[in-house]
């Protein structure tokens, strides 16, 4: 019986397409077994910094990586660059992956990149992530909605209409993007109505061995942060939720909701 081409197995992406992957908060264990597999049959992952780093280290032979991380106030490959190199390569002919942190639709910039590739005639698929905004929160313990003390929540990037999220104490408030603004952010959310006494808890590296977490309240968040050195990536939890946090840390200790090494590789 002749084999099959493993172009042609189910499910397999197809030549001159583009996937994009969302990767979760960065440990593998976190991304989801469509991901895991488009990225192993991928010709060409397309890498953000803060995606599951650990997968590129067990990528099919001959496959490149193309490295297109940002940090804060530095992106050395911007979002133009990135559109043009999906299409670019996806025109090609090869297996395109777009490995992005979190969820491609959570203020991930996935929708702008699947759209400039569509208007170039070059299929996509989405697969959705698992999105740091409610994920690192549960790394620390830290359930975004809680019966008793929060019935929703917001997402928002700290630098865009914060005034207009609910003030309700039972609504929680998640900061992505927010560490360098985060005194600035306090005093606008204490002007529309929080109070300084609101807890609030920075959850540093979540999903990693590093990850660390500093909590406080609305008044004193921006001082403890500045005392602790509290760097990005992190996420901003306001709320009655916050009290929640698990606060363990230290190299010596993994911290609380880390995950095990999973044999996903």
């Amino acid at each position: 019986m002749p084999q099959r081409d493993d172009a042609d197995a189910p499910g397999r992406q197809a030549p001159g397409t583009v996937a994009l992957v969302g990767g979760g908060p960065g440990d593998p264990g976190l991304l989801t077994v469509r991901g895991r597999f488009l990225v192993a049959g991928a010709d060409v992952v397309v890498a953000d910094r803060l995606g599951p780093r650990e997968v590129l280290r067990h990528l099919r032979e001959g496959a490149r990586v193309v490295e297109v991380g940002k940090t804060a106030g530095f992106h050395p490959v911007p979002q133009e660059r990135i559109n043009e190199i999906l299409v670019e390569e996806a025109h090609a002919g090869a297996r395109v992956v777009r490995l992005k942190g979190g969820d491609p639709y959570v203020l991930g910039r996935g929708a702008e990149e699947e759209q400039h590739c569509l208007e170039r005639g070059v299929p996509v698929e989405v697969v959705p992530g698992v999105t740091s905004a409610v994920s690192v929160p549960a790394a620390a313990g830290i359930p975004v909605t809680h019966r008793g003390l929060a019935h929703g929540f917001s997402v928002v990037t700290a630098h865009d209409q914060i005034e207009q999220v609910p003030s309700s104490v039972e609504h929680t408030l998640v900061l992505l993007m927010g560490v360098s603004r985060l005194e600035r952010t306090a005093a606008r959310l204490m002007d529309a109505g929080r109070g300084p006494e609101v807890p609030v808890a920075i959850v540093e590296r979540g999903w990693t061995p590093q990850q660390r977490v500093t909590v406080g309240t609305l008044g004193d968040i921006a001082r403890k942060a500045r005392e602790r050195g509290v760097a990005a990536p992190a996420v901003i939890v306001v709320g009655e939720v916050a009290r929640l946090a698990r606060t363990g840390e230290g190299p010596d200790a993994a911290p609380a909701g880390v995950l095990p090494a999973l044999s996903l590789l």
